[in-house]
């Protein structure tokens, strides 16, 4: 019996949207969109587990669009759906995706974030969206300087909630959720569930359909990964070292803090390496081009924090480099699920010091296997 590929039609998705696929190169849908879209075009709501690289964008974004088209707006103007996001570049990134895919519709959306001037927000709002993207800060800015009204909803979005959770998000979020519509359609989207983000599903979930893929603990199948054993002290001279390597054309380095990865880029650029830094303290013009110079190679290195690094979609980045263990087991499979997308094959290499052999345990606890151990 020949094995049924299920595709983009078989979902029933809108001829419209399936032309703006088709330019992408989309045909075959991945296993969350396959999952959440039927649910979602059923007007459910949706808890789904998944992390960063597994399409989850377009698995809420092409229902959204299809949804919306589908029936006229209740009122001129009226925002009907919100995607809340934790970060710029994440803001963006959705953004990006909605241009692709609404290309053949005569819907609208905008991307509202802190960082730069609210005043081509502000702008693109009184014209009217039928979509918003936004981070929490800016929306309730503009929400209490009464220039959005979201009583129209008809579709919430809460991307990465245990990313808001970490970032301190979480009372922003309840505060927005008291300006929505009782009457709604919501859509949960996490890469690890603890109780808390469990609880604030709850209490904004009515009767969910509950999807989840690629548990947390499955790193990527492609990816090769491996640790080496170095002092603190010796990690700078490790990195150079593994970065002479001409053959290695991308790496995203990733350290624990804004001033480690500052200090990194200080030492890489004296040695002829060209490198930049992504974190929160860097103005959004210099994050957006640092991504930029990355994404076209004229950057061979992005030192990044985790925060920063939400977000971050290169589609051909062959090497991930752990300069610092992360604290949290869940973060490392994040950070090295950035390579070996798509079925390309991918390097993650962490560099563990003494004090952080504990991290590493973790890590290999939830990963169920030990990473191999790279001679220095």
């Amino acid at each position: 019996m020949a094995h049924f590929i299920m595709t983009f039609e078989n979902l029933n998705i809108s001829a419209p949207i399936l032309k703006a696929l088709g330019q992408q190169n989309y045909t075959t849908p991945t296993p969350i969109q396959e999952q959440a879209i039927p649910v979602i075009l059923s007007g459910k709501d949706l808890i789904g587990c998944a992390q960063t690289g597994t399409g989850k964008t377009a698995a809420f974004a092409i229902p959204i669009l299809q949804q919306l088209a589908a029936k006229p707006a209740k009122k001129p103007k009226a925002i009907r759906s919100l995607i809340l996001t934790p970060t710029r570049e994440l803001a963006i990134q959705i953004s990006d995706n909605f241009t692709a895919y609404r290309q053949y519709l005569s819907l609208k959306h905008t991307a509202i974030y802190g960082g730069v001037s609210q005043f081509h927000q502000v702008k693109a709002l009184r014209n009217g969206v039928d979509i918003l993207i936004a981070t929490p800060g800016r929306l309730l800015d503009l929400l209490q300087q009464q220039y959005i009204d979201l009583s129209n909803l008809e579709i919430f979005v809460l991307d990465e909630a245990d990313s808001m959770l970490d970032m301190g998000f979480v009372r922003d979020v309840k505060k927005i959720i008291t300006k929505l519509p009782v009457k709604r359609q919501t859509l949960f989207f996490s890469a690890t569930m603890p109780n808390a983000i469990q609880q604030l599903a709850d209490s904004l979930l009515q009767n969910p359909e509950y999807i989840s893929v690629a548990p947390v603990s499955s790193a990527a199948k492609t990816v090769s990964q491996s640790v080496y054993f170095v002092d603190k002290r010796d990690k700078e001279k490790l990195l150079t070292h593994i970065l002479s390597d001409r053959g290695i054309s991308r790496s995203l380095v990733f350290t624990r803090t804004k001033h480690g990865a500052d200090q990194l880029v200080k030492l890489l650029v004296k040695e002829g390496i060209f490198a930049a830094a992504i974190h929160g303290n860097k103005s959004q013009n210099a994050r957006q081009k640092a991504l930029q110079g990355f994404k076209v190679n004229q950057l061979r290195v992005l030192v990044a924090t985790d925060i920063a690094a939400r977000g971050i979609d290169i589609d051909e980045l062959p090497h991930v480099i752990n300069f610092d263990l992360p604290n949290v087991p869940e973060t490392y499979v994040h950070r090295i699920g950035r390579t070996g997308r798509g079925g390309n094959s991918g390097t993650a290499v962490s560099f563990c010091g003494t004090e952080e052999k504990a991290d590493l345990r973790g890590i290999e606890k939830l990963i169920g296997f030990k990473l191999a151990v790279s001679a220095l």
